[in-house]
């Protein structure tokens, strides 16, 4: 039970020598701030790494076609395909478990030739046809109009909806969008929508110089009949689109008369077992951190379990008297742990108030700098503090225990005749 008296003696045994104390504190402080440091560091990167993750639909893939690598049916290797449109209704009728399957053409590129003009001005863009889920597939903000609609593939509408750099390319600064035409490939689209990505699994820049326009109105438009270019598949949260991707491609070699046993006639990227790699190596490093952050505080509590010793051969004298005067090793043992406990927590909550000021400059000056590329708010949460405290108190137990039985193994009489 802490009291008052209890309370002096602490006091008064921690500051005998402050000198000692500080360095012997510091080992602690130094340990839990390397602790916090590190896990908010990981956090940060593993927050920068995942952000182009978290807007775009981690269950999900995209595939497309290549060449077939083996002879099957009288069809021979190296044989070119194409996904068609059928392809997208046979895969939502077999697989009930996919949430999204949205079809996709391309044509241009922000880097290739000039495809669209609006008055004298022309530009390169990547052109995609698109079905309106796609947006919920990869979120995107609408800075202004809308995004396409069901409506607009049914009618097949000449309509688009253009990134910020195709603004700043063919427009005056202030000049309104919305309700204006374009030419893409000569064709006029009206503009309905300017949209902006937050975050991007690719090139940035290419998505800020990208056309949306609907699919049908591409495959029309730019005679693609009913081909598809590659698909983008989400299943539905319950279900892992990697368990999935085998029967999908099962189903679609069927209907390609591709050979069961050619894995390299279609091509895809399977954005979830991506996510899931990326987990877990950050799953590792949570780990790494906490074992370095660990064997550095180990020290600090070696250092303090040999100062404590140091005490208690100071204190011979006192701790006979106290024994002589009735005190049960319990009560000496309880002394030297307390002085130990309160040494430890005060330095190493200090250690963790340090570490939470350079988190919040470290996030203060990625404020003022701007985004930095894969790394972003490092911090940690309420349960790493909980966990530190936890750790604390358990060291500053350990490293009072060996003084503080070789307090109680001594004999009141022969503690009293050290000088």
């Amino acid at each position: 039970m802490f009291n008052k008296d209890r309370w002096d003696e602490i006091l008064e045994a921690l500051t005998a020598n402050k000198f000692r104390t500080l360095l012997t504190a510091f080992g602690v402080f130094w340990g839990i701030t390397i602790l916090v440091l590190l896990l908010a560091l990981t956090n940060g990167l593993k927050n920068g790494v995942t952000a182009s993750f978290n807007n775009f639909a981690a269950n999900s893939m995209f595939t497309w076609t290549q060449r077939a690598s083996i002879s099957y049916k009288g069809l021979p290797k190296g044989r070119r395909f194409n996904y068609k449109l059928d392809d997208i209704a046979a895969l939502k009728s077999e697989f009930p478990e996919l949430k999204y399957v949205s079809p996709r053409n391309s044509l241009g590129g922000y880097r290739g030739a000039n495809n669209v003009t609006r008055g004298t001005n022309i530009g390169a863009f990547q052109i995609y046809g698109d079905y309106p889920e796609f947006i919920e597939q990869l979120p995107m903000d609408i800075l202004q109009g809308r995004f396409i609609s069901h409506s607009d593939i049914d009618a097949k509408r000449k309509v688009c909806v253009i990134g910020i750099d195709v603004v700043a390319g063919l427009y005056d600064k202030g000049e309104d969008v919305i309700g204006t035409y374009i030419k893409i490939n000569g064709v006029n689209f009206m503009v309905v929508g300017v949209f902006k990505n937050v975050n991007s699994q690719g090139d940035s820049e290419e998505e800020a110089n990208t056309i949306f326009i609907p699919f049908t109105t591409f495959n029309q438009a730019f005679n693609y009949g009913d081909r598809v270019g590659w698909m983008a598949i989400t299943a539905y949260d319950e279900f892992s689109i990697t368990n999935l991707k085998d029967r999908i491609f099962s189903v679609l070699k069927g209907r390609h008369t591709v050979h069961p046993n050619d894995d390299r006639a279609f091509g895809h990227r399977d954005i979830s077992e991506q996510f899931a790699k990326v987990t877990g190596l950050f799953t590792i490093l949570t780990l790494v951190g906490y074992f370095v952050g660990a064997l550095i505080l180990l020290s600090g509590i070696i250092g303090i379990s040999n100062i404590m010793l140091i005490v208690v051969k100071e204190r011979t004298k006192e701790i006979g008297v106290r024994r002589a005067l009735g005190a049960t090793p319990w009560n000496i043992r309880l002394q030297i742990l307390q002085e130990s406990l309160i040494l430890t927590i005060l330095a190493g909550m200090t250690g963790v108030a340090f570490a939470g000021g350079v988190i919040w400059l470290m996030n203060y000056s990625l404020e003022q700098s701007g985004p930095v590329e894969n790394f972003a708010n490092p911090s940690v949460g309420m349960p790493v503090v909980f966990t530190a405290l936890t750790i604390l108190t358990v060291s500053g137990l350990l490293a009072g225990m060996i003084p503080a039985n070789s307090a109680t193994k001594m004999k009141p009489v022969d503690a009293l005749r050290i000088e």
